[in-house]
């Protein structure tokens, strides 16, 4: 006998009582069969219900050939009258996304001649696969009318048309289908054959969001947020703005605007900094023009700084320039002979007397150590 499916009936329907048919052990738990049920089973990218059968947490729900399959935490009595409650904040999400994905697709398969093939929703969002590419003004175009048929809030019209109907009525649909068909209608948007629960109207959705377009197989994959989703990301990154034009003394809405700005001056900071390096980079290396080998502890400096000071100090000293960078426990080094010699045995003692890794050729080599700066040291007057 087939589960009577009242999440059709009432898709707003929140508890409901049923007879216990079945209940069997299951993976996860119990699963239990009722006469009838409002908890909608997973299925068209839509996840299952969550809620309460009788007081126990419902975890899970499947449908197979048309009977209704709860996975209860606890063992029911058959032939028990329960009380099932929905967890209504997860419907409502799930059916706010649902809706939104439909409204979408509805508008972008309708003026750019595509199809959706894959819809995902997730537990932060939904993914949706469009069989053909799509620019982003053409994706911002179909968001924005998105939005005006939700701020229309036109009823959601659902039909089970009669086989000579459907041959004449031009809906969505991922395959071929047979026996009586579910059609869902969002007017001047999509009509699109689905098992899915969705609001009522239209204005239920709350918003559509796109937050990206990115190439996937032969078309695109698109990700989106809708309703209370949509809206606590926008609060976030709102906040985020907020707070990004307080520290650079702007309005949130001209935040990217004031850091174009401090990026380019950061730009130039940058060169201006690595101009005057190279100078005291040369200068160093000049004091220590014939002194042989020569160990250099420095104050933290950027990796192609330490780099460019142990090259410096190799052309002019003789022998091999060392230079270590950090602060004590964590150092990164650089050894270079300007004379080519193979530096590749001085560094393995290295790795292994001062827990280093890193590594080169002939006479380059970097890498970082754990260890002190006495360390550093003690084994260079001592390498062996």
């Amino acid at each position: 006998m087939e589960t009577e499916k009242l999440y059709y009936q009432n898709p707003f329907l929140r508890t409901f009582t049923a007879t216990v048919l079945s209940c069997e052990a299951g993976k996860g738990g119990y699963l239990v069969t009722l006469d009838r049920t409002a908890f909608y089973p997973e299925g068209g990218g839509q996840p299952a219900d969550h809620g309460t059968l009788g007081g126990f947490a419902v975890t899970d729900v499947h449908e197979k050939n048309g009977v209704i399959l709860h996975t209860v935490e606890n063992s029911v009595e058959i032939g028990e009258n329960l009380t099932g409650e929905i967890n209504w904040a997860r419907r409502f999400d799930h059916m706010q996304q649902h809706s939104g994905e439909h409204i979408l697709s509805g508008i972008l398969c309708r003026d750019y001649h595509c199809d959706n093939v894959g819809f995902h929703m997730g537990a932060d969002t939904v993914t949706i696969d469009y069989n053909a590419e799509l620019t982003w003004q053409q994706v911002l175009a179909a968001e924005e009318e998105a939005n005006r048929v939700i701020w229309a809030d036109t009823p959601v019209e659902i039909t089970y048309p009669s086989p000579a109907e459907l041959e004449q009525l031009d809906y969505r649909s991922k395959k071929a289908l047979t026996g009586q068909v579910r059609i869902v209608t969002f007017p001047g948007a999509d009509c699109c054959a689905c098992c899915g629960t969705h609001v009522l109207r239209s204005g239920q959705v709350g918003i559509i969001k796109i937050l990206s377009c990115q190439k996937f197989r032969s078309g695109v994959r698109m990700e989106i947020l809708c309703g209370e989703r949509a809206y606590r990301y926008l609060s976030g990154t709102y906040d985020q703005a907020r707070a990004v034009g307080q520290q650079l003394s702007v309005k949130p809405l001209d935040a990217a605007a004031a850091v174009e700005r401090l990026e380019a001056e950061l730009t130039a900071a940058k060169a201006r900094m690595t101009e005057l390096e190279e100078t005291v980079f040369f200068h160093k290396a000049q004091e220590l023009r014939g002194k042989g080998d020569v160990l250099l502890v420095e104050s933290p400096m950027r990796s192609d700084g330490v780099r460019k000071l142990a090259d410096a100090v190799a052309k002019t000293c003789g022998g091999l320039a060392a230079v270590f960078s950090g602060r004590d426990g964590q150092f990164s080094y650089a050894l270079v002979r300007a004379d080519g010699t193979d530096v590749a045995p001085l560094v393995k003692t290295l790795n292994n007397a001062l827990h280093g890794r890193g590594g080169g050729r002939g006479g380059f080599a970097q890498g970082s150590v754990q260890a002190s700066e006495a360390e550093i040291r003690t084994f260079f007057n001592n390498p062996s």
